[in-house]
């Protein structure tokens, strides 16, 4: 796993500052993964955001982290929700341009799975949706619930803003394919808990494949050849 020297990317309003992991050998896949909210301290660089790419990093995904805009060097200020909605589409773009016909995959924690997994559910480029931390009770997440995209949830057991009963029933409401899992004794930042974010995402996702999740999305309907555990097409 090494880390890629890799500063910024094109964004819609200016440069994003990112960072880019890659995986030992070649990438089976690559995610975007979105931080928490700008206004609360959330940057790329929380402990979290961290591990949890390293932790993609270690399945195979190639991982680009951001800054939302106004966040670190990223241009621009902080919108809402649409304006870093479009970030997170800008680093689909370059991450599609970088890593051709590779299954894409759309995480972030807390806010930044508002973001993320909104876009992915939208887009039919991405295959999979992995949320941390998702503020399930404080933004709209009915295009994810319907999805019929393979969906991951970690949460944390005594989460103070988001109750983790909350998740749960919303996990009760969501399609199929779908997984869950409950960290104990873990908070919403998953404080003195990040190492077991990251190998919560190791168990989920080491032998996961779009094919085994049947996940029905136009750009990913290849032989199956091309599905699992298949290098990357690079440039």
């Amino acid at each position: 796993m090494t880390e890629e020297f890799l500063r910024e990317i094109r964004g819609p309003a200016g440069p994003l500052e990112v960072l880019l992991d890659l995986p030992e050998g070649e990438p089976r896949a690559t995610a975007v993964f979105a931080h928490p909210h700008p206004l609360h301290g959330g940057t790329m660089h929380t402990k979290a955001v961290y591990q949890s790419a390293k932790a993609l990093a270690r399945v195979g995904a190639a991982v680009l982290r951001f800054n939302f805009r106004g966040v670190g060097r990223s241009a621009g200020v902080h919108s809402g929700g649409q304006g870093e909605m479009a970030d997170f589409r800008a680093a689909l773009d370059y991450m599609a341009g970088r890593f051709p016909n590779c299954p894409q995959w759309a995480a972030g924690f807390s806010f930044g799975s508002f973001v993320a997994l909104n876009v992915g559910a939208a887009e039919p480029r991405v295959t999979t949706l992995m949320g941390i931390g998702a503020a399930v009770d404080r933004y709209d997440y009915e295009a994810v619930k319907h999805s019929d995209k393979a969906k991951f949830l970690i949460h944390g057991e005594l989460d103070e803003l988001i109750p983790v009963k909350a998740v749960k029933q919303f996990y009760a409401r969501m399609a199929e394919p779908k997984d869950l899992v409950v960290i104990d004794g873990a908070d919403h930042l998953f404080t003195g808990r990040t190492l077991e974010l990251g190998v919560a995402i190791d168990d989920l996702l080491r032998d996961y494949s779009e094919q085994d999740a049947a996940v029905l999305t136009t750009v990913t309907a290849k032989p199956a050849t091309d599905t699992k555990d298949q290098p990357c097409n690079t440039q």
